[in-house]
């Protein structure tokens, strides 16, 4: 199961959609496509501090190539 089937459930499952009478479906896509703004926003900033704006994670949280830790695999300070 994908991660806005999961948000979807997860709204139906705690009746969040009543609130704004908008169906959990349509509430699940918007959040994630806040969350893939704020992505980009994260990335537009650290282009703009000069920092590598690539994800530090992959989509299934491990290390992006290049990214890892020499010790643990946990994300290297800039």
């Amino acid at each position: 199961m994908d991660f806005e089937k999961e948000l979807e459930n997860l709204i139906n499952r705690h009746s969040i959609e009543n609130d704004s009478n908008t169906p959990d479906y349509i509430l699940a896509q918007y959040i994630s496509g806040c969350l893939a703004a704020f992505t980009t926003a994260v990335q537009q900033r650290e282009g703009w501090y000069g920092r590598d704006p690539r994800p530090s994670f992959t989509e299934d949280h491990t290390p992006a190539p290049g990214r890892e830790s020499k010790t643990d695999g946990s994300r290297q300070p800039k």
